[in-house]
């Protein structure tokens, strides 16, 4: 496998160089997907028009992304079918700004497909050791007692999975807890870079339907330790509620507040 990293970004050139090939100047590694040997790239925007103009909607619903196939694409065509089937892998690539790089989504398996033109598919991905955004399940039916091992459902915020929305919200807030102020990269070094839950503020029983997510001010940063707490009662508390709830030590500090394991 090639060495990318999930969620880091490249630019065209950089992909280029890693695969060892000379930048072709335009052609199929420029118009959406191609491939090399066995292998297979996909660059794709989400949420943007590409440089064409041309908007397919791609999105991602959570860990998954739907993906629209080129204008005329079919399910019968010998290079949706190669995609669908590799002998390699596939390597799929997405921006949500046409004049940014590219960021590493993973290495891309087809979960579902549409027979549709353009053919639409939904990828899933694995094979890397990038985790996705991690979150807190909220669970909607009232508590109950389970036997160790039974399972039991419980309902995901899907605002708090999207990874579009994580990275818009993160660019804005950073990546240190809003509550208690814990910096994963400060304590746990290159291990920790990057790592933190986002929060959504608005109870999942209000989202309806037509509801449009703003990442910037429906979102939050938290620690793992107060996104649990604010989760501790249903609906969830307010980050207001939880800050005031910190404990403090003799000198005034946040006892969660010490970067120190």
């Amino acid at each position: 496998m090639y060495p990318f990293k999930a969620g880091s970004q490249y630019t065209r050139k950089d992909v280029f160089r890693i695969v060892g090939i000379d930048d072709p100047g335009g052609g199929s590694w420029y118009t959406g997907y191609t491939s090399h040997g066995d292998d297979h790239f996909i660059f794709c925007g989400v949420g943007t028009t590409g440089r064409t103009g041309h908007d397919y909607q791609n999105t991602f619903v959570g860990d998954e992304l739907i993906w629209f196939g080129k204008s005329q694409s079919r399910l019968d065509q010998p290079s949706i079918q190669s995609l669908l089937n590799p002998n390699g892998h596939v390597y799929l690539f997405f921006r949500e700004d046409n004049r940014e790089a590219f960021t590493f989504a993973g290495l891309a398996q087809p979960k579902s497909y549409k027979d549709s033109s353009p053919v639409v598919v939904t990828w899933v991905f694995g094979g890397t050791d990038f985790n996705r955004p991690e979150v807190l399940p909220e669970e909607i039916s009232d508590a109950e007692s389970v036997t160790e091992g039974a399972k039991k459902t419980v309902t995901v915020n899907v605002y708090e999975r999207d990874p579009n929305a994580r990275r818009k919200c993160l660019k804005h807030w950073g990546t240190i807890c809003v509550i208690c102020n814990f910096n994963f990269e400060l304590v746990f070094g290159a291990l920790g870079r990057g790592f933190i839950h986002v929060h959504h503020l608005k109870p999942l029983a209000e989202v309806g339907e037509e509801y449009e997510l703003d990442p910037i001010s429906d979102l939050r940063p938290v620690c793992p330790n107060c996104h649990a707490m604010l989760h501790r009662k249903r609906p969830a508390i307010s980050i207001s509620e939880l800050k005031a709830l910190l404990k403090i030590d003799g000198s005034g500090r946040n006892l969660t507040n010490r970067q120190t394991v």
